[in-house]
């Protein structure tokens, strides 16, 4: 099956079959204009008439997929490249052909992360809730904290824990999410020394 090659820059191998030689020019030109600084398709070969099992052996040693432009495969060519798990598409229209190399190209492009601040609670009171749990009486300064969300604990600038919020509260009633403006108790999975005026920071990482 056809995959993007690691490297500095992808390639999408691809080999490429067309009913006569100016669509296989065509073709080939629009293809190899696709991509960015991150993937590129790469057409290592193309000609012309129907696809092959040539072709197909090209395709298992190269790594490629097939696109056939106003070209067919036969039925024993078919079952070979189903067989090998070679990837195969026929168009009859330039702009299908870009349109689908383009999809396969962004959808391998490595993911990307980001971290997105949702919120800030400073610390106003430190409450002891039993023998070993402990509840953080907080004023939510600007965005949401939502129970189960990822918090760092922010002390004279520096971060002195990193954990989950296991518990949100308003008053007595345990809530999902406590908006800018609102009080709450805040409990945190395994950290207990939090002090007044500590800021507890919520974020989540999101792919971009």
């Amino acid at each position: 099956m056809a995959s993007l090659h690691k490297g500095a820059t992808k390639e999408l191998n691809i080999i490429l079959k067309a009913d006569v030689r100016g669509s296989a020019e065509a073709v080939r030109a629009s293809l190899e204009r696709l991509g960015n600084e991150e993937t590129r398709v790469k057409v290592i070969h193309d000609a012309t008439g129907n696809v092959t099992e040539s072709d197909i052996n090209l395709a298992i040693a190269s790594n490629a997929m097939i696109v056939g432009f106003n070209v067919r495969a036969d039925a024993a060519a078919q079952r070979y490249a189903a067989d090998q798990g070679v990837e195969m598409h026929f168009y009859t229209i330039i702009y299908n052909v870009i349109e689908d190399v383009e999809k396969k190209l962004t959808g391998m492009l490595e993911p990307k992360f980001e971290e997105h601040v949702d919120g800030h609670a400073e610390v106003r009171a430190v409450f002891k809730v039993g023998k070993n749990d402990v509840i953080f009486g907080c004023y939510v300064t600007d965005g949401q904290i939502v129970r189960n969300s990822t918090a760092r604990v922010q002390r004279g600038g520096n971060v002195v824990f990193t954990g989950r919020i296991n518990s949100l509260r308003r008053f007595k009633d345990d809530v999902r999410e406590v908006a800018s403006g609102y009080e709450c108790g805040i409990g945190l999975e395994n950290f207990s020394d939090v002090k007044e005026g500590d800021i507890i920071e919520t974020f989540s990482i999101v792919q971009v």
